[in-house]
């Protein structure tokens, strides 16, 4: 487990890659160790996380059964983790292939610590869904926002953290956006999770 001060370094230089701050990359541990240690970064959005996965599985799962909202929250969980790592398992395999090997290390830690502010940051959206009807203008249009601004923030921190210029930053971009999708989508149908288009929207 890393320690506060690590974890906090870590979190302000991905917040800063965010902003295409590339020395952000110097308050990030990009050793063998630190790459690994990266993805605590999925216990630092835990929270935040399971605040979605509840708002979901109490729309979707059995109303009446708390066994089987447990069980959606188990699922949607899975998906979620899924969507997270496997686009990278796949860039580990493509990115020798595509000049970008040299910052894959860069690139996937700087991505994990990322990926967990951007989980805080929805987090208004997963608290609307639990006290407001999943069809209510204002959560929609409040997901949307965040949504936006997460794309954003997440394709600067892509350009700052691969640094080989926008073309390169933006085709990885859009190769990991896509692969997201297609997990997201292939688990949800592998693992029987229907949700509706109001409740992501």
């Amino acid at each position: 487990m890393l320690s506060a001060d690590e974890t906090y370094a870590s979190l302000v230089g991905a917040w800063r890659l965010m902003f295409g701050k590339a020395d952000g990359l110097c308050l990030l541990d990009l050793s063998a160790d630190g790459f690994w240690n990266s993805f605590y970064a999925i216990v630092v959005a835990a929270p935040a996380l399971i605040v979605g996965w509840v708002g979901i599985a109490n729309e979707i799962g059995d109303p009446e059964a708390f066994a089987g909202r447990l069980g959606m929250l188990i699922r949607l969980a899975t998906v979620d983790i899924g969507s997270w790592v496997l686009p990278l398992v796949a860039l580990a395999l493509v990115a020798p292939r595509a000049g970008i090997g040299g910052r894959f290390v860069h690139y996937v830690v700087a991505s994990n610590w990322a990926s967990a502010i951007i989980a805080w940051l929805m987090l208004p959206s997963a608290l609307l869904r639990l006290f407001l009807p999943s069809t209510s203008e204002i959560s929609s249009l409040v997901s949307l926002f965040l949504f936006a601004l997460s794309a954003l923030l997440t394709w600067r921190m892509t350009n700052a953290s691969i640094g080989k210029g926008a073309a390169v930053g933006t085709a990885v971009f859009v190769g990991m956006f896509i692969a997201s999708l297609l997990v997201l989508f292939g688990l949800q149908a592998l693992l029987g999770i229907d949700i509706p288009d109001s409740t992501t929207g």
